[in-house]
């Protein structure tokens, strides 16, 4: 029977020069969709897929992180005398009980894999998720949760991956998978020219890990860019346990882009219950705008 997943990994170190200078003083992960930001939607999705050990693995400039989580004594005081309840359930219940927040420093910049490793001492010999907030994945329920539930049936790794265009694969970890057998993955190259590409089937920021892959981070070296690799860790453990490719149920939108994120704003601006009726009403009528032109 497999192992409950208790940890998720959120490594959070990147500097986010795409959305400089937006991100000169804010962490990337800080960035608003509509009324929170993304790192809250990554701990949500974690905390319903059953992670009570929340364990952010920082930069020198995160710290507004670690704000966001704490509680803030002298906000709620304001917020209880001023009678405005439902902005004090929006803050208090960001972290319910039960769930606990670990912050680890990466003190260099050598990628994923050294992220993740970075994650060891409070991990520990057990199962986990890694979950990149920039990738937010819209979906019921959250990708996570359904990535514990394959999980469960056997008890190997688990990466979520989806289709992209052939000329996008040199941006992805690439994966070729046996459909006969659970769409076990049968080879795993990082971000390969679309001529050398196995497959379309694209790696994107979900993982459920098996404790062995801290084993392979430690002993692999620095692969492309000078940096340790998790796709690189992956490959190895393919020889070891059983790594499955799970095409979830959801949207994604790559907010570690402009355009993901301009189009994560909308589609959640459209369905919030405070603003999606007008603010549905004013796409529309922008684009019967553009139409008549």
């Amino acid at each position: 029977m497999a192992q409950v997943v208790r940890s998720v990994v959120f490594p959070v170190a990147g500097r986010g020069t795409r959305f400089l200078p937006a991100t000169k003083a804010s962490p990337k992960e800080m960035l608003p969709i509509v009324d929170k930001p993304l790192i809250q939607y990554a701990v949500e999705e974690a905390i319903e897929a059953g992670a009570t050990k929340l364990v952010f693995v920082t930069g020198s400039s995160k710290r507004a992180i670690e704000d966001h989580f704490d509680a803030d004594p002298e906000l709620e005081k304001a917020l209880t005398e001023s009678g405005k309840t439902e902005l004090l359930d929006s803050i208090q219940g960001i972290v319910p009980d039960g769930v606990s927040c670990i912050y680890i420093r990466q003190g260099e910049p050598l990628g994923l894999g050294h992220a993740v490793l970075c994650a060891l001492p409070a991990v520990g010999d057990e199962p986990f998720f890694v979950h990149l907030a920039d990738d937010l994945i819209d979906g019921s329920p959250g990708c996570l949760q359904q990535m514990a539930a394959e999980y469960a049936e056997h008890g190997g790794s688990v990466v979520a991956v989806e289709t992209v265009p052939q000329e996008h694969t040199s941006s992805y970890g690439i994966v070729a998978v046996d459909a006969s057998d659970r769409n076990r993955i049968t080879r795993i190259i990082e971000k390969p020219d679309p001529a050398d590409a196995p497959s379309n089937s694209a790696v994107v920021g979900r993982y459920l890990l098996v404790p062995e892959i801290f084993d392979e981070l430690q002993h692999i070296g620095r692969g492309a860019g000078g940096e340790i690799q998790l796709t690189d860790g992956i490959a190895n453990l393919l020889e070891k346990s059983p790594v499955y490719a799970y095409s979830f149920d959801g949207v994604r939108y790559d907010c570690g882009s402009k355009l993901g994120y301009l189009q994560a704003t909308v589609a959640y601006g459209m369905k919030h219950p405070e603003t999606g009726v007008e603010f549905t009403a004013h796409i529309e009528q922008l684009v019967k705008g553009t139409n008549k032109n």
